[in-house]
C-alpha cells in the first residue's frame, strides 16, 4: 500500500490575525508560513515522492511548490478540488473571536456532524468529499507507482482533521480532539483491512525511513513490531 503525507499549508496572515479565510482567493503564506513550509519541505526532501497534490487555494499551492523544490526527482504535480478548504459560507472572512459568540459555534465544537454553515456546506459533506478524494488518489498513486510509493496531499486544517478522523475510525463528532498545526505532516496508509495512522501533526523529526522502509503488508504487527528503520547518520530521530 502507498503512503500519503497529509500536509497542512504554512501560516497565513489570516491565521495570525484570527480571521477565518475559508476559500477567499489570494490568501498567501506570511513570512513565518514561508519558513515553516521550507522547514517541512526539507524534512520531506529525504523521501522521493511519486506525486504532490494540492488544494486549489494559493496558500496550499505555495506550500506544495516548497515541497517540490526540495525534491531531486520530478514528482507528478496537480491540483485536487476535493481537498479544498471547507465552504464556510457566511462565516468566511469573519473574525474567529466574533464567530465564537454565535450559537452555531458550540455545535461546531461539540457536535460537528450536525453543522451546516449558513450559505455553505455541511461538515459531513466536507469530510465525505475529502476522504473520497484522498482514498481515490491513494489508489491511483499505488496503481501507477507501486506499494512503496509515497505521495503528498497539501490541504487545510479541518480537511486533514476530518481525513485523520476517518482513518482512525472516529466519528466526526470527535474530530475536534485532533490537532493539525501549520506545515505539520501526518502519515497514513490505506491497507486491505484498515487504514494505518502512522503519525499525526509532526513538526520535526527524521522522515528518511519512509524511503527505506519495505512495502507495508497491511497487517497489524502483533506486539507492536520492530519499528521503522533507523534514521540516516546525523539525522534527528523521529
Amino acid at each position: 500500500m502507498a503512503t500519503v503525507l497529509l500536509v497542512r499549508h504554512g501560516r497565513t496572515i489570516a491565521n495570525a490575525t484570527g480571521l477565518l479565510a475559508g476559500r477567499t482567493a489570494g490568501v498567501a503564506l506570511d513570512s513565518v508560513g514561508k519558513r515553516q513550509a521550507a522547514t517541512m519541505a526539507e524534512r520531506i526532501g529525504a523521501v522521493p515522492l511519486a506525486a504532490v497534490v494540492s488544494s486549489p487555494l494559493e496558500r496550499c499551492r505555495q506550500t506544495a511548490r516548497a515541497i517540490t523544490a526540495f525534491q531531486q526527482g520530478e514528482p507528478q504535480q496537480f491540483v485536487e478540488r476535493g481537498i479544498i478548504e471547507a465552504d464556510y459560507g457566511d462565516w468566511q472572512n469573519r473574525k474567529i473571536s466574533d464567530l465564537a459568540k454565535e450559537p452555531l459555534w458550540r455545535v461546531v465544537q461539540a457536535n460537528p456532524s450536525a453543522v451546516v454553515f449558513p450559505g455553505g456546506e455541511s461538515m459531513q459533506t466536507m469530510q465525505s468529499r475529502a476522504v473520497a478524494a484522498i482514498r481515490r488518489l491513494d489508489a491511483q498513486v499505488e496503481a501507477e507507482h507501486g506499494p512503496n510509493a509515497v505521495w503528498v496531499a497539501v490541504s487545510h486544517g479541518d480537511i486533514i482533521k476530518s481525513v485523520l478522523a476517518d482513518a482512525l475510525g472516529m466519528h466526526l463528532d470527535l474530530f475536534q480532539r485532533i490537532t493539525v498545526g501549520p506545515a505539520s505532516v501526518s502519515v497514513v496508509r490505506y491497507g486491505e483491512h484498515r487504514p494505518e495512522v502512522v503519525a499525526t501533526n509532526t513538526e520535526s523529526g527524521d522522515l528518511s525511513w519512509l524511503a527505506k522502509a519495505p512495502a507495508p503488508t497491511g497487517d497489524a504487527a502483533i506486539g507492536g513490531g520492530a519499528g521503522n528503520p533507523a534514521p540516516e547518520d546525523g539525522a534527528a530521530p523521529a
